[in-house]
């Protein structure tokens, strides 16, 4: 178990900063959880020692801001409880799931103080209020965000951490070309761990009208990764759909595997996305979008 607890804690803290998971003593099985939508307050977990053959426990609050208002801190040990509940799956790791779960329904509740935290940063060095909080400011390049469109219903894969480099791959299905940019614009515009990321490698493959067959793919910057994740939606024989696979860089060379580990998220996410003619009713829970 505790090889494997390493590994996730790794990866967490890779994503979505060092002090996300944390353990609380030395050789103690006692963790504080840190949710990135609300940063003032954290969880204490318990993993037990055959996880994550069983689940860990919510044992409550171990942190709460002095701004942060009289019951939040309950209703979100409750939250979290709940969502734990429906994400944990015996056997395999839960906490990213648990993470990006939450996260998404403070987002849809208008609890995320993430953003909050950001402007008031913002305000707090350079002494002017933040004029940017709801979209993306035009002036940086980047598409508002008022203009992407809904979010893309991204399938993800479970994460990997190899030699302290993480991998996540996201599929989707699509059904044009403009299309598939928009979710992958969407994506970097609105997930900013992803928008840091080393490599986002992209590959997609349409069937148009007539006959017509559109297929490209993006290396950003990982030589020769593109064209494997093209060749593997080939191999699998996927049309109509498109993955992304996020690599965050451990400062170690993997050399020729993280090729096999870019392939292994992205068929995980194409699986468990139905995106796959041969994936049939896959028996695990599908990841998280």
């Amino acid at each position: 178990m505790a090889e494997e607890l390493n590994d996730e804690i790794t990866s967490i803290n890779s994503i979505y900063g060092e002090q996300t998971l944390s353990r609380l003593w030395h050789d103690s099985l006692l963790y504080a959880l840190a949710l990135p939508a609300q940063p003032s307050i954290s969880i204490r977990l318990e993993f037990p020692a055959n996880y994550p053959d069983a689940p860990p426990s919510v044992l409550g609050t171990q942190s709460v801001g002095d701004n942060v208002a009289k019951g939040d801190g309950a209703y979100l040990v409750e939250l979290v409880r709940e969502v734990l509940a429906e994400v944990y799956t015996p056997g395999a790791p839960c906490i990213f799931d648990l993470i990006e779960e939450t996260d998404e329904r403070l987002k849809g509740l208008g609890l995320d103080q993430s953003s909050k935290n950001e402007e008031q940063q913002a305000t707090e060095a350079d002494g002017q209020p933040a004029t940017t909080t709801d979209h993306q400011s035009s002036s940086d390049g980047l598409q508002p965000l008022e203009e992407l469109g809904d979010p893309p219903p991204w399938t993800l894969s479970d994460v990997i951490t190899e030699k302290k480099s993480v991998f996540v791959a996201r599929a989707a299905p699509v059904t044009s070309i403009d299309q598939a940019k928009q979710y992958l614009s969407h994506l970097v515009a609105t997930d900013k761990k992803v928008a840091k990321a080393t490599h986002n490698i992209t590959a997609w493959r349409i069937q148009g009208a007539n006959g017509v067959q559109y297929q490209d793919c993006d290396d950003d910057g990982e030589t020769a990764a593109g064209g494997r994740l093209l060749h593997l939606l080939e191999l699998m024989g996927i049309w109509d759909a498109m993955v992304v696979v996020t690599r965050w860089y451990g400062g170690v060379q993997l050399g020729p595997d993280r090729f096999r580990i870019i392939n292994q998220t992205a068929r995980d996410a194409l699986v468990k996305g139905g995106l796959a003619p041969d994936a049939g009713k896959d028996t695990k829970k599908k990841g998280k979008k």
